[in-house]
């Protein structure tokens, strides 16, 4: 089968059974904030809710990134993946909105809270559906090169932990303490906002073609490797979803014909998929030796065509 293929089939297999899990956790702890009324609960399962809500965009994502590409789509559907990524912030951005409204609100109109040892076993429940999913969707993340994967699992992994602190609004309000529901929710509402920070960094880090720079380095040290090449001049590399690609600017004898030229190349392109294994594709670019490189790519400033002075 197709690597990429699988790889988006892995990818679709984990979004589905993640969303599963979580709508189980976030449809139970439904039914213990019916009883008991815990604003914490509520800013929880709202969370929860918005956690599997980003199984939508995400499985949409890998689902169009098995279509090949076209004339209009010539890399294919991958960069869908960055903009589920993008919808996937602003999901977790309203949740932290409405867990604030509401936290603030109790706050200022306190109600009761009943059926506290119902709202620790949702807290606990909660806590536990979470890290499930999220060493789940690490794990296939990890396996398939999905970034946006790796991150919806640490993303679940700090929901898990925003739980907890229902248990500990819980514990304050059976201490005799009932201003620690609302307060609970406020940390609550702090937690998703530092979620919303690392994960709009990483979303528009990848959207503006940022890769990791060790990525970059281990790329430079497997070309030189191959003993035909003299230099290595540029480096690029993208993501598109979860695929990365690559493009090298390699130097070479320039006594070399064409056709030896092109045998080094192809040599460079199968070293590089090979050893890096998180590659989608490599475009190697042969120049010789003593002119290798951008800069003697550019053309000096000329004139043609009755246009004004320009260079390119």
């Amino acid at each position: 089968m197709d690597p990429e293929l699988l790889s988006t089939s892995r990818g679709l297999y984990a979004v589905k059974w993640s969303f599963v899990g979580l709508i189980a956790t976030a449809l139970f702890q439904v039914f213990i904030f019916w009883f008991s009324g815990s604003v914490a609960l509520l800013a929880d399962t709202l969370h929860n809710f918005g956690d599997a809500a980003t199984a939508v965009p995400l499985g949409l994502a890998f689902f169009l990134s098995r279509k090949k590409p076209n004339k209009r789509f010539t890399y294919g559907y991958g960069r869908v993946e960055d903009l589920a990524g993008l919808i996937i912030v602003l999901l977790i951005f309203l949740s932290a909105v409405v867990a604030a409204y509401e936290s603030i609100s109790r706050f200022f109109f306190p109600q009761p809270v009943e059926f506290l040892g119902g709202v620790m076993a949702a807290s606990i429940v909660g806590f536990l559906g979470n890290e499930l999913v999220a060493r789940f969707r690490i794990k296939i993340g990890k396996e398939i090169g999905s970034a946006a994967l790796v991150a919806d699992g640490y993303h679940a992994r700090a929901d898990g932990f925003t739980s907890l602190a229902v248990l500990l609004g819980a514990l304050g309000i059976w201490l005799g303490y009932p201003v620690a529901d609302p307060l609970a929710g406020f940390l609550i509402t702090i937690a998703i906002l530092k979620i919303v920070w690392d994960a709009g960094k990483s979303v528009f880090s990848r959207m503006l073609d940022g890769v990791e720079p060790d990525i970059v380095d281990e790329i430079y040290l497997t070309v030189k490797k191959v003993k035909e090449v003299k230099d290595v001049t540029e480096v690029r590399v993208r993501w598109l979803g979860h695929r990365l690609y690559a493009e090298v600017n390699i130097a070479v004898d320039p006594m070399l014909s064409v056709e030896e030229g092109h045998a080094i190349a192809v040599e460079v392109r199968h070293r590089m998929m090979h050893s890096l294994d998180y590659l989608s594709n490599v475009v190697v670019h042969v120049d010789p030796l003593g002119s290798a490189g951008e800069s003697f790519h550019r053309l000096s400033e000329h004139e043609h065509d009755n246009l004004p002075s320009h260079s390119h």
